[in-house]
């Protein structure tokens, strides 16, 4: 049961007897977006504000609404009474309970799915992690925003296609391949892997400070890789072979993968087509040698767009221009999602100007899921400059702790490394995921690993408890639910919870904020817990258990489905 739906169809039939043969009037749907949750409970479930209708009805909304509520009788579903200028429903809390449970129940944990995507493609561009460059903190929230939208899409019917766009292309592999030739060797890099590469940066860099004259010689060396010299390019493809697989085991603790490992050097050879198109096209002028699409800054707020620097070499933006039309041409997509820091955002704008000006009207596909930057304890991470904290680190510390909690707590709990794992990686994962992801973060360890409170421990101790609750009434006789017994205030809070889910996932979806959908989970988690030190579950009066183990058995499956789509597990023992 859709609940807001069903209030809203109740309300266009209510407004379709008072006011036959008006125009203007919202249908069903829109009437479902425009219901309000009440912000104390005596005043309802539901709230209709009818100051909306004033202008198509030319009356108050007091009028309207105690007309309104004039036409609606109490019955099945719901009472409604006039309040000021608001129509308020209070929902008729057996059948709520009744129809809510239905719904949950016969869904699984497929509740709160969907088909609107059905026939339709989202490309989503995230994590981008860096060739010759550990997996560090700054990458966790790119990883599992784009992660968890996809998991979203996929649910909601869309066929995804996830895209990692390596950072492989610069003149920083030149950088490297001087550094490695000049102090290290191929015994220590097999031995230590991209360690030993991320050391001999920094070193080029600290070296460099000194010599300048260093700059020039990675230059020659990215040349070089450019110019398709044999030596330059073997160091280079091993470099990406050595990175790929040093961020394997985290991809694998994250539960992350990939359609696509494209990075930016597959798409050089593609910046010529786009280079000649903007020519054909008139686009492209002249700046200081170099060619730029101007993007008329006095409207747009925005300087000209680089496409091509004096030397003739294309930059980010040419090669992000060339990569989105790869993907339209090669997924016809619908959306294409770039799930990027939002220091990127005049990068993002500029070339999504210059995709407009070219013709093609899927420019207003392209979306730029900004978030806000990860510091380690108020520092800036910084690979240059040997200021970064490792995700593998944070993983496994987070790994050991959970592992020292359970030992304490649950010493004989079969699994125990495996529950670590998915409690220790979940904490990490909610810790990214719980605020508003446009926040900027300072990642500290007290915040991260903490197990107290309002975190991903507790929301999966909520379904231990859950699957332990079912555990203890396997074997009992199944009986007809009394679902009056879920009439009172935390049974019904709990009940209201779970029939928002389905509303929760959508919104999640519009607005790409898987955040919704971890706090959504977190309040289920919190009716849950106060609705179970009110109630025992396994109770002597048959048809109260079985109503009780079945709200139980939705708010289960519910948690695990919220889980899932933030890219965390969920054990059914802790």
């Amino acid at each position: 049961m859709d609940t807001k739906q069903s209030l809203a169809n109740v309300i266009t039939e209510a407004i379709e007897a008072c006011y036959p043969g008006v125009d203007g009037l919202p249908d069903a749907s829109a009437i479902a977006d425009m219901l309000e949750i009440p912000p104390q409970k005596e005043m309802g479930d539901y709230a209709f504000p009818c100051f909306k209708l004033s202008r198509a009805l030319h009356m108050g909304p007091p009028q309207i609404a105690g007309n309104l509520a004039g036409a609606i009788s109490a019955g099945h579903l719901c009472e409604a009474k006039q309040q000021g200028g608001y129509l308020n429903f209070f929902l008729n809390r057996d059948n709520f309970a009744r129809e809510t449970l239905e719904t949950v129940l016969s869904a699984g944990e497929n509740y709160g799915a969907g088909q609107e995507g059905a026939g339709k493609t989202i490309c989503l561009d995230y994590s981008s992690i860096n060739i010759a460059k550990r997996f560090h903190i700054g990458h966790l929230s790119t990883t599992m925003l784009g992660h968890s939208l996809a998991r979203i899409y996929r649910f909601l019917g869309y066929k995804t296609v996830s895209i990692n766009h390596l950072g492989d292309w610069g003149t920083q592999f030149g950088k490297l391949i001087y550094a490695y030739k000049t102090w290290g060797s191929r015994e220590e890099v097999e031995a230590k892997g991209v360690p030993e590469l991320t050391r001999l940066y920094v070193k080029f860099h600290e070296e460099a400070e000194q010599h300048p004259e260093l700059e020039d010689e990675g230059r020659r060396w990215f040349k070089a890789i450019e110019d398709g010299n044999a030596e330059a390019l073997e160091l280079f493809n091993w470099f990406k072979e050595l990175t790929l697989r040093d961020a394997k085991p985290v991809y694998d603790l994250l539960g992350v993968q990939f359609d696509s490992y494209n990075g930016e050097s597959f798409y050089v050879d593609k910046t010529d087509r786009v280079v000649e198109e903007l020519r054909e096209k008139n686009l492209l002028t002249i700046s200081d040698g170099a060619s730029v699409v101007d993007l008329d800054e006095e409207k747009s707020g925005m300087p000209p767009c680089l496409i091509l620097k004096k030397d003739g070499t294309t930059i980010y933006a040419t090669r992000d221009i060339a990569a989105a039309l790869y993907r339209k041409e090669t997924y016809d997509f619908d959306k294409c999602l770039y799930v990027v820091a939002y220091q990127q955002d005049l990068h993002f704008r500029q070339w999504f100007k210059v995709i407009e000006k070219m013709g093609y009207p899927w420019y207003k596909d392209l979306v730029h899921v900004a978030f806000g930057m990860i510091s380690y304890e108020g520092q800036s991470l910084s690979t240059r400059k040997g200021h970064v904290l490792f995700l593998e680190d944070v993983l496994n510390m987070a790994i050991e702790k959970a592992r020292a909690i359970i030992e304490e707590k649950s010493p004989n709990l079969e699994n125990k490394d495996e529950v670590a794992r998915q409690v220790g990686v979940g904490a990490v994962v909610y810790a990214d995921l719980q605020n508003s992801r446009i926040k900027d973060i300072d990642f500290s360890w007290d915040r991260v690993l903490s197990f107290d409170g309002e975190t991903g421990p507790y929301v999966q101790y909520t379904h231990a408890r859950c699957c332990s609750a079912l555990r203890k009434a396997e074997g009992l006789e199944p009986a007809e639910p009394d679902y009056s017994a879920l009439s009172d205030d935390y049974a019904q809070e709990l009940l209201r919870q779970l029939s928002r889910f389905p509303e929760t996932v959508r919104e999640a979806a519009v607005r790409y904020e898987p955040s919704i959908i971890t706090r959504a989970v977190t309040e289920l988690c919190k009716a849950y817990n106060k609705f179970y030190y009110e109630n025992r579950i396994i109770v002597d009066e048959a048809p109260v258990r079985e109503a009780r183990i079945r709200l139980t058995k939705a708010v289960k499956d519910t948690i695990k489905t919220g889980l899932y789509l933030i890219g965390i597990e969920a054990p059914e023992r802790m």
